[in-house]
């Protein structure tokens, strides 16, 4: 079974952002700068915040964090991603969610301006993914998928692709991008009868359900490409996929490890997006 590790994809996404980055400060002098919002101290969030910070400022690119008390009201913090939203200085927006429950999710998501939308949160970008115009930003993590089977030179074109998950994060925007290169796509979840037979006869199977190591070798088809998307931490406190990874190995042709796999590339394609957005103020 051949690994196929998101750090060579995540060096080849870096180049093409660095001669994009290198035109914007020719043309303008300044530096793409993302948003991070933060709401509480959730350690998947700070988990998350320091990677995609790490990983854009070894892109060249800036970032700021902003942080907000997890008891914030929900007109208070409407108020200042409002400002976040407005500031010329911001480039790129990352929001980090789930929000606190006393926040309005989908009225903030309808807030944000689909220009500085990196994660594909706003009803306009969700609605440009659905209807396959490329202008829109996609989820980083779909993305992500995507980006991996294509630096890998894997074809996607009338492959028979299972995705299991629907989450509006992985699973739907993945299912239009799949969908976009031509693959035949189910989307499994939860109520799926049969999963196991449906998993099989998957060409790329994508695991993205939230569950630790949810898919063994029972549900892997031979000579399948496996993508693991799942970030979960084991009975010994390790971090794992949603697959068992080391059961599949006479199954998969491919597959992507946890960590050092989709996650990787994630927040590569956040960089890609923060320099697009960018790009696309420059040429407008």
């Amino acid at each position: 079974m051949v690994i196929l590790k998101g750090a060579e994809v995540s060096a080849k996404i870096k180049e093409q952002v660095q001669k994009d980055l290198m035109l914007i400060k020719e043309k303008t002098g300044r530096i793409p700068k993302l948003a991070i919002v933060r709401v509480g101290e959730k350690p998947d969030d700070l988990s998350y915040e320091r990677g995609a910070k790490k990983k854009l400022e070894s892109f060249g690119l800036e970032t700021e964090v902003y942080p907000f008390p997890e008891e914030i009201s929900h007109e208070e913090f409407k108020a200042a991603f409002d400002r976040i939203n407005k500031d010329r200085h911001v480039t790129g927006i990352l929001l980090l969610k789930p929000l606190p429950k006393q926040i309005n999710e989908k009225e903030i998501d309808s807030i944000i301006d689909p220009e500085k939308d990196m994660d594909g949160i706003s009803p306009e970008n969700i609605a440009k993914i659905f209807a396959g115009d490329e202008s829109g930003y996609a989820p980083c993590t779909a993305e992500a998928v995507i980006e991996v089977l294509k630096a890998n030179e894997i074809p996607i074109k009338g492959k028979r692709a299972v995705i299991v998950g629907r989450s509006m994060i992985v699973g739907k925007p993945l299912s239009m991008l799949l969908l976009k290169e031509n693959a035949t796509v189910t989307i499994c979840h939860t109520k799926t009868v049969d999963l196991k037979e449906t998993c099989k006869e998957a060409q790329i199977l994508v695991a993205a359900a939230g569950k630790g190591k949810m898919l063994n070798q029972d549900y892997v088809g031979k000579g399948a490409i496996v993508i693991d998307v799942g970030i979960n931490v084991d009975e010994d406190g390790r971090l794992c996929g949603d697959v068992d990874f080391e059961s599949i190995g006479e199954q998969a042709s491919m597959a992507t490890p946890v960590p050092g796999g989709v996650g990787a590339v994630t927040t590569a394609v956040l960089a890609k997006h923060l320099v697009k957005a960018a790009m696309d103020r420059l040429l407008s």
